[in-house]
Order: structure tokens, then sequence, then C-alpha cells
């Protein structure tokens, strides 16, 4: 009987792989030591996961073929020996049915059933949780739960809505390590072991008895959830924690002991329902910032304390925006809301950009994608985008966690205060409001929108997202002439000028700047009375013209 093995050692030479003993006396097992032994009592379940085409009558699948490729796989399981079978990322009842059924015809070993859930808690065929575990509840199987698709908050809602219904089956869940960011052809999950291992704490104590992560996790999230598991064994009182104060920083105070900074301007004045300003100042495309400051400083004389620093908009190079904050700061005492783009930066040159940026007390972050090359005026330059703007506020929260992308301790937590942008008149209306969910659940603080020229469509886009949970900063830029306006409006991405607006320009003629100073300072008067605050974007390096415009709010 010819076999494999001798036609590929026919065919050409093959590889082996190394020295398995090496590796373990690196790792300080005994050269005397019995390997077997240092394998783990561990259980291993055989998973089984949906076909991957839908059931008929909506698809061409008979029951009776389901059956027949469940109980193929499940015969091969057991003949290697599983303890059980984890039935598992399912979104149809009647295809789980088939697939236990098919288990059953051949053997009694445990099931477990996991179904997978979308960011609203219910299945990808719209069934909700409670409703999956009273099905579920019914099949022969050992126990049930949740995998997959969603984070650990989103299933740890799923399992609270499962409980009641689950009647005395053990419940399993083992979320996703978040929603995963797509760039390019890669995904990335950014939920970090202690947050999971958190939230895998919490699921026990809310009743579950497997828990565990899908995709996205790896052997740092198992070993943190391991961790917090072990801490429940021991029997103890249960207790609370007294709150821990702890004071400012004074002399004396022992190296390392990490103490809270305050919170921001910005922080401070959205958390009192002060009515917020802030100013986008672009850096220089040269190495000389006088310009910007004496902008910078007529603002602060008309009452500006917060501007934006703009990072890289548009595509062209400019200076970098951490040096232009500080520059600017030093010479008028304004507070820094800086802008921080995943264009130019690599993963690592992210993360190591924003602790110098901490270090130097620049705590304000609006997180955002960036505008690519192609925009601007380097269109073949390389753009890194190894996270987007979702991504980038998960490393923040990360870092303000005290861990870095992969979970590895930078040692004392930050306190960045994190924004992130919406442009409420995007294309794509729906993915807009998801990634503005995404947004806040990632931990955006507030919100900064592209430039508004119609603030009831801004209202209609906020109904339609269900309302906001944290402020909204609303985006003004005064618009100087028609020209202006037509490029702005056909040129510029993300931003959308009413037909209305352009045609009172272009009947303004010669008067138009001043017609968009009054648009602008209608829109300020406008939105003081809705929204948390103004977000000012002057064109052309026209401080005068935003300085009007703030003549609105005095």
């Amino acid at each position: 009987m010819p076999y494999e093995l001798s036609r590929r050692l026919a065919a050409g030479p093959l590889l082996c792989d190394g020295a398995m003993g090496t590796l373990l006396y690196a790792r300080g097992v005994s050269l005397d030591a019995c390997f077997d032994v240092l394998n783990r009592d561990v259980f291993v379940l055989g998973s089984i996961g949906p076909l991957g085409k839908y059931l008929a009558p909506l698809g061409t699948v008979t029951p009776d073929e389901a059956r027949a490729a469940f109980q193929e796989q499940a015969e091969a399981l057991l003949e290697g020996g599983v303890d059980a079978f984890v039935i598992e990322t399912f979104s149809d009842l009647d295809e789980v049915a088939l697939a236990v059924a098919a288990i059953r015809a051949i053997t009694d070993v445990p099931i477990i059933a996991q179904m997978a859930f979308t960011d609203d808690g219910t299945t990808f065929t719209g069934r909700p949780a409670a409703e999956v575990a009273r099905a579920l509840r019914a099949l022969p199987i050992q126990a049930l739960g949740a995998n997959c698709s969603v984070g650990s908050s989103t299933l740890y809602e799923v399992l609270e809505h499962m409980r009641p219904e689950a009647g005395d089956l053990p419940l399993c869940i083992q979320p996703n390590a978040g929603l995963p960011s797509r760039i390019g052809e890669r995904l990335i999950y950014l939920s970090s072991p202690v947050y999971m291992a958190e939230y895998a704490e919490r699921m026990v104590g809310a009743g579950a008895h497997l828990v565990g992560g899908c995709c996205g996790t790896t052997p740092q999230h198992i070993a943190a959830m391991r961790e917090v598991l072990d801490r429940r064994r021991p029997a103890r009182a249960e207790s609370r924690s007294a709150p821990v104060t702890v004071s400012p920083v004074t002399a004396g105070v022992s190296p390392g002991l990490h103490v809270a900074r305050p919170p921001t301007l910005l922080g401070r004045k959205l958390a009192a329902r002060e009515f917020v300003v802030t100013v986008e100042l672009d850096p220089p495309r040269g190495h000389t910032v006088e310009k910007l400051v004496q902008g910078a400083k007529l603002l602060r004389e008309r009452g500006v304390d917060i501007v934006d620093i703009n990072d890289g908009s548009l595509g062209r190079v400019r200076m970098a925006v951490l040096p232009t904050a500080l520059l600017v700061r030093e010479a008028t005492g304004l507070d820094i809301n800086m802008h921080f783009t995943c264009r130019d930066r690599n993963l690592m040159g992210i993360q190591g950009d924003l602790l110098g940026a901490h270090a130097l007390d620049v705590r304000n972050i609006l997180a955002m994608t960036g505008d690519p090359p192609r925009a601007g005026d380097y269109a073949n330059a390389t753009a890194v985008f190894d996270v987007d703007g979702v991504g980038l506020m998960e490393i923040l929260r990360r870092m303000n966690e005290g861990q870095d992308a992969t979970g590895s301790s930078i040692g004392e937590p930050t306190s960045f205060y994190v924004g992130a942008a919406l442009n409420p008149a995007a294309g794509d209306v729906a993915r807009e409001i998801e990634r503005f969910h995404r947004k806040v659940r990632a931990g955006a603080r507030w919100i900064q929108t592209q430039p508004v020229y119609d603030l009831a469509a801004l209202d209609r886009f906020l109904e339609r997202a269900g309302g906001s949970p944290v402020p909204v900063l609303v985006g003004i830029l005064p618009l100087h002439s028609a020209r202006h306006a037509e490029f702005l409006h056909n040129e510029v991405p993300g931003i959308t000028i009413p037909d209305d607006v352009r045609r009172r320009l272009r009947a303004a003629g010669d008067g138009a700047l001043r017609v968009g100073i009054e648009m602008a300072q209608e829109l300020v008067r406008a939105v003081r009375g809705h929204y948390a605050g103004a977000y000012l974007m002057p064109s052309f390096g026209r401080f005068e013209v935003i300085a009007e415009v703030l003549d609105a709010i005095h």
C-alpha cells in the first residue's frame, strides 16, 4: 500500500521539527522527569460549528443532509476520544437541534450548546437570549450558553437574560476579545486580558459555570482568567472593600504610588455642563509657529481657553502635532485638545507617542483614523493604519487601565480624556451610527462633529442613533465665499453643505464673507441651546473671522 510519507520523501526534502526535550529543560523541567506527567489534566471537547449554508426552505441543505454532515464530524471526534462535544457559534435553533440529534444518535457523552449573538443581544436570526435558553433547555444537552461575535459586556447581558430560563442546566459564556477592527486583511481585537478577566469573574458571579474566550483571545487572556477564578476558590465571607481615597502628590510620596491626576480643563467644563468653545489650529507647513501663536493669543483675548491641534489633516505634511501643541501651550497658556490619527504610526509608534504626550501633560485626545495619503499631497506615500479610530480608543482605554495594547503593564495607569469624531453627513448613515456606538462603548467621553451647516440634520442623525450618551461639540466652519463652499462640498471628504446655504452665498456676491460669518453666528446661538459646545474651525488661517463669530457667544 502506498503511503503519503513515502510519496513526499520521493518528491523532495522535508523539514522535521526541533528538540522538544531541550525546550522543556529550558523551562525548568528536571532531566530525569517523566515527560508524560507534564501534560495538563484537562477536558478535551470536540467542537462542531454551523454548516455555513442555510437550511431548506431558505437554503438548499435538507435536514437529512445536515444530520449526516454533523454525524460524520461527531463520529470522527468520538473516535479521537473527546470528553464532550461543544456545539458552538450557531445562529439557527433548528440547525442546533439537528446537530444535537446527530450526536445523540451515536453517543450519550455530554453536549454543550452555544449560540452566537449580535450587539443587541439577539441571534443573527433575531431570537432573543431568553427564548434561545428556553429552546436549548428542551434539547438533550448538559449545558447551554453563548460564544463569539461580540465582546464580554454584550455576552454578560446575554448571560443575565439566559439565566432565569436555563433551569438546572449550567451556563457557558465565551466572548470574543471585543469587536474587531479590520485593517486591510487583518482583524485586530483589543480587549485586554485584565478587562476580559474582570468580566469572567463577574460572569461566574452571575451564574456561569464555564467561562473562556473565543476570537482574539490569547494565552495571556486565559492566564488572567485563571488568576481571577483561582481567587474565588478559597471559601471566604463575602465582603466589600471600603473605597480608598488617594491624596494629591506631596513631597515625600513614595515612588511608584499611583496618584490620579486631576481632570483636564475640558473634562471639568463638560462635567459642569458649561458651554464649551474650542478652536482648531492647523500646525504650520514649515518649522515656525509665530503666526499660529499670534492667532491663538487673539483667540484667548476673545475668551477661548481650549484649542484643538490638528494631526496631518487632508494628508498634507505639517509640523508634528505634539511639538505644535507644546509650543502653543507654552506661548499662550491655552489648554490643548490634541488630535491623534493612525495613518503615520504603527502600533508601537502610536503607544510611544501617546505615552510621551501623557508625560508632557497633554491628556485630551481626539482619537481618529485619519485621512489617507491619497487625499493630500503624497498620494503614493504608504499609510500604516495598524488600527483605526475605534482601535486607537481601545488602546487609550487600556493605557488608562495600566496596560499596553498587548496587555503588558506600563506601570502607573494614564489618565487620558478621550473624545471621538462624528460625521452626521456620512453617505452610509447606518455604518456611521454603528461606529458611533462602538466609539462610545470603547470609552469616548465626548464627541466632536465634522462641520455642520444644517443643525436639523444633526438632530435627525442623533435621533436615529438613539441619542448621544456623551456630550457633543458641534463643528462650525465659517464660509468665506461661494467658491469656498463649493470646494468644501464637492472636494473635501466628510463635509456636506446644503443647497440653500450655497445659494445664499452666491446671492451675496462680494458680501459673502459677511454672510458666512452671520450664518456661523446663527449656528453658534442654536448650538448653545441644544448641545454641549461648539468646535470652531478657521479657514486659511483667518483667526479674525473666528473672533467675530465668537461675538455671538459674549
